[in-house]
């Protein structure tokens, strides 16, 4: 089924005082929407999930694979599958976060290294 959605319509989840999100899932995707404030940490972590990371604004650095990669606008990174990683908002951040299959621990709820 089509969808038109707009990032303005959909409510901010809040998990910390430093990070908010939007998501929308597909059968087959999800699109999430992440505002991360300068010195939000996301903790290392690995899903079975394919992540694909775009900054649109700010600057973020990412620790995968014992390197440190540091994206700014317009910068997208592909992790793959249970590859550890983690994030650093270097400045207040926006980006959009593609996962394939749907995070399902985000859907339920369950994703507690982002509600510290």
């Amino acid at each position: 089924m089509t969808k038109h959605i707009r990032w303005n319509d959909l409510p901010v989840e809040t998990l910390n005082p430093l990070f908010d999100r939007q998501f929308v899932v597909g059968d087959q995707v999800m699109v999430a929407r992440i505002i991360m404030r300068k010195g939000c940490v996301v903790p290392e972590h690995s899903h079975h999930n394919e992540q694909i990371s775009q900054v649109l604004s700010g600057s973020m650095r990412f620790s995968i694979e014992g390197k440190e990669i540091v994206l700014h606008a317009g910068d997208v990174l592909l992790i793959p599958p249970h590859v550890p990683h983690a994030a650093l908002a270097l400045e207040d951040s926006i980006g959009i976060d593609t996962f394939t299959p749907p995070r399902e621990d985000w859907i339920n709820g369950t994703d507690h290294y982002l509600r510290k």
